[in-house]
């Protein structure tokens, strides 16, 4: 479990790909300062295990679902990333409970100046829309965001948050740009009312309709 308060930025030194899966070995000295074989470390917002390191970097093993899903798809030698280490139980939690689980990707759709701050636009996906509510959290690229505005446009939904000077400098949204792709991963509790809800009301369905939705098991 993460926090979503960036810890620092790394830097990607080498990606070995197969026919489905990669292996990146990440720069970031503060990240591997006290890690163990099999530590979790999230990478712009991906939990991975660390099967290697030395005293300025790890090595993690990426999944061909996990490369589907997110950005590091496109990971190449010198990539900067944003790197956290797992939670201590009793720590402070600064942001909110990240899983590092991401949903998928969105794109950056808008970036406003500010005199000291910056809104960023992002795409919000149909699946995703319903978990991601005005001024709740959500998780981009591993970072805890409070959600400022939700919309929908003709070409589809949005979200923006509001970042401060602090964001932009030590993380990896101070260099994006419109059209960049970022990870995503939605609020938990969200994620978990919503299967709720829909599990409540497929009880209340006569169980021909719930045998015939699809991708879900009857419960009647």
């Amino acid at each position: 479990m993460f926090t979503g308060i960036i810890e620092e930025l790394g830097e990607v030194t080498h990606v070995e790909r197969t026919a489905d899966a990669a292996r990146l070995t990440v720069r970031g000295p503060l990240a591997v300062e006290d890690v163990k074989h099999g530590d979790s470390i999230s990478v712009s917002g991906v939990c991975l295990t660390v099967i290697d390191f030395d005293d300025a970097s790890f090595t993690a093993d990426v999944m061909a679902q996990t490369l589907a899903m997110s950005t590091l798809d496109a990971a190449r030698a010198g990539l900067v990333v944003n790197l956290e280490r797992a939670a201590k139980v009793g720590d402070r939690i600064g942001g909110h409970i990240v899983q590092g689980h991401i949903d998928g990707t969105a794109r950056v759709l808008e970036i406003r100046p500010g005199d000291a701050w910056r809104v960023i636009r992002f795409s919000l996906d149909p699946e995703h829309a319903t978990l991601v509510v005005d001024k709740g959290s959500i998780a981009v690229d591993g970072i805890s965001l409070t959600v400022s505005a939700i919309g929908d446009d003709p070409d589809g939904s949005w979200f923006e948050v509001s970042l401060i000077p602090e964001t932009l400098q030590a993380t990896t949204l101070g260099a994006r740009a419109v059209g960049d792709r970022v990870n995503i991963e939605t609020d938990i509790l969200a994620r978990h009312v919503e299967r709720m809800l829909r599990l409540d009301v497929h009880r209340s369905l006569p169980s021909s309709i719930v045998e015939s939705a699809p991708g879900e098991r009857s419960l009647a």
